[in-house]
């Protein structure tokens, strides 16, 4: 019987060690990736607000159109790159059309912030971007940047 109690102290010990250590993880991770994009914040000179969730963004044209939500298509031309400067992707000027709910959830927290013809930069932390997996050129745990114009909201 004692066999069965060592056992099972053992497991929940070891258990609430590992839930810890992946809990430490992520907010050590999100406090890198807050203090990543307020440094880029400050050495480019940007008015930028902070929204939910550890979203950054720069509103330079609020738009007067349509405001999307999620379950919007919109038409969004953009340039995606890294804090470093390293483009990863970017949309044609005519841009791209999605269904917003299909993107990542930095898109889908801060493209709402605009209305049609609106144009600003997203900056968005890793846990709202692609996480700790690596993604056709995206480093894991990447802050991303994004220049946005939003050109049609259906």
């Amino acid at each position: 019987m004692n066999t069965l109690r060592f056992s099972s102290l053992f497991l929940i010990l070891l258990l609430a060690s590992t839930v810890s250590c992946k809990k430490k993880k992520v907010i050590d991770q999100s406090t890198e990736d807050h203090n990543i994009i307020t440094k880029y914040i400050s050495d480019n000179h940007l008015n930028a607000q902070q929204g939910s969730d550890g979203l950054y963004y720069v509103i330079t044209t609020q738009g007067t159109g349509a405001q999307p939500n999620i379950n919007s298509k919109v038409t969004v031309s953009y340039k995606g790159y890294l804090t470093n400067g390293n483009v990863f992707d970017q949309s044609s000027s005519s841009g791209a059309t999605f269904n917003l709910s299909g993107v990542i959830k930095g898109w889908q927290e801060g493209i709402p912030l605009f209305k049609k013809g609106g144009v600003g930069k997203l900056l968005i932390p890793s846990a709202l971007g692609y996480g700790d997996q690596a993604q056709n050129g995206i480093p894991a745990n990447s802050v991303l940047i994004f220049d946005i114009n939003l050109l049609n909201v259906q």
